[in-house]
């Protein structure tokens, strides 16, 4: 049975996006925004600032997991953060082997490391040493660096090291975010591969999900911007009950009723710069599905007060074309 993961985007699904989204509904699992570990054992404040959730027996309010995710090139200290972090109550850790970020990359962390499987597998076994057994321990990967000839060997070293799950990023680093995902790369990995595989990659609607799984030969997904431009896409995708069988596209009003939500979790940030940039990111996000909200975007681009962009939301509900009033 297929199983939807919220992905880890830095900077964009971060507390207040998985409250939303989970409790939205359709996710079976969240991952965090990673926790960059280099050469110290972070104190607790550190995984409860970028996974708060901790604090709450690892859920969202809504019930759904969070895994914290650790990334960096040190065995030892990678080890040493992850087994703390499971003392603080992660049902789970994820390892990093995908951010393609040029400054991660340069300090010996994220997708660079996929040019060494041996790296790979020393990670991953010290992380899996160092935690308790009954706490899984899954990693996520691109499909190489500049080129894609390691990736099943790579995909092998990571499970041959003890992980659980491996989530599969479609793209190799220098490939970035464009289009497309290359899904038939991780037909040989479900086929030589005893642990699940995760397809991750340009899924943004139904019939995306559809043909990944044809292609990938994968039964579990993780959507990241997908679902930031379409909020229905993991009701829409899982199958796991027949009341979201019919679930299609929310109407636009439903869309204003979720800004304003957001907007109304955002306030504890006490951080008028960081709450207006994560409004404008989002509206502009879900452009991409709703022709409105590139309209609103454009009405609230130079504004640089949140409760001004909530207004401005407000009103686009009043229109005739906007939908219902809170």
């Amino acid at each position: 049975m297929a199983t939807v993961t919220l992905a880890p985007m830095e900077g964009v699904v971060d507390v207040y996006m998985r409250e939303l989204l989970t409790g939205i509904g359709g996710f079976d699992l969240c991952v965090s925004e990673f926790v960059r570990v280099s050469q110290n054992l972070f104190p607790a404040a550190v995984f409860y600032r970028y996974c708060p959730e901790l604090l709450t027996g690892g859920r969202t309010s809504s019930g759904v997991p969070v895994h914290v995710q650790i990334m960096g090139g040190e065995p030892v200290v990678m080890a040493e953060n992850a087994a703390f972090v499971a003392e603080l109550g992660a049902p789970g850790i994820d390892i990093n082997f995908g951010c393609p970020a040029k400054t991660v990359n340069r300090h010996d962390a994220g997708a660079t490391l996929l040019q060494w499987p041996e790296r790979l597998y020393e990670i991953v076994s010290a992380v899996r040493r160092a935690v308790p057994k009954d706490i899984p321990v899954s990693a996520k990967m691109r499909l190489g660096f500049s080129e894609k000839s390691l990736a099943l060997e790579n995909a092998m070293a990571i499970e041959s090291a003890g992980a659980s799950k491996l989530t599969v990023h479609a793209r190799t680093k220098l490939e970035g975010y464009r289009a497309p995902a290359y899904w038939e790369y991780l037909r040989p990995m479900t086929e030589n591969l005893s642990i699940p595989v995760v397809a991750n990659g340009e899924i943004w609607t139904k019939e995306d999900f559809l043909q990944c799984l044809a292609v990938s030969g994968c039964e579990h997904v993780m959507v990241g911007r997908g679902v930031i431009a379409r909020p229905s896409l993991g009701l829409e995708i899982n199958s796991k009950g027949e009341q979201y069988s019919q679930v299609g596209l929310f109407a636009w009003p439903i869309i204003l009723n979720f800004v304003v939500d957001y907007y109304n979790l955002t306030k504890s940030m006490e951080n008028d710069n960081r709450q207006m940039g994560r409004l404008k990111q989002w509206i502009k996000l879900l452009g991409r599905t709703y022709e409105q909200s590139s309209v609103l975007f454009d009405q609230i681009r130079r504004m640089e007060d949140p409760i001004g962009i909530v207004q401005e939301v407000r009103k686009e509900q009043y229109r005739p074309t906007g939908g219902v009033v809170i």
